[in-house]
């Protein structure tokens, strides 16, 4: 049976890198790759699991760690003890997360990637990578 056209950005990775893509590891593809938020393993089987009831919850497991060993998906732990992924991006982008609600905001500061460099480069350092997770909580009305 031929393979099929990928249809999301994960699924054409493996299938690049050579993985076998069987019709669990496809819906569990698209899963990670429609998310737009930022889902645990549950959250992800639940959504597989939705499309597929025979997609196991060990299932979902190992083809994460599939994807993640492959740098196909990124692993975050945002302090709530569950590891959250997605796509592996390769626009860098860092994270704020409201520890109230668990929101996660992805945002893009030119001049906090600049203050990195320059940090890096004072210590002695040239950059080569760096992950940024903010921790917050809403502020409330009329206070700044």
């Amino acid at each position: 049976m031929p393979e099929t056209t990928p249809e999301n950005k994960i699924e054409r990775l493996c299938i690049e890198r050579g993985m076998k893509m069987t019709g669990q590891r496809r819906i569990i593809a698209r899963v990670l790759s429609d998310a737009d938020d930022h889902p645990d393993v549950e959250e992800v089987h639940q959504r597989a699991n939705a499309q597929d009831s025979r997609i196991s919850i060990a299932t979902v497991y190992r083809t994460v760690r599939l994807f993640e060993d492959a740098n196909i998906v990124s692993r975050h732990e945002f302090g709530d003890g569950r590891a959250r992924y997605e796509e592996t991006s390769e626009e860098h982008h860092d994270h704020l997360i409201n520890v109230k609600s668990g929101e996660i905001i992805e945002f893009q500061n030119q001049d906090i990637e600049a203050l990195q460099v320059k940090i890096a480069k004072e210590l002695g350092m040239q950059l080569v990578g760096h992950r940024l997770e903010l921790y917050g909580v809403p502020i409330k009305p009329g206070k700044k």
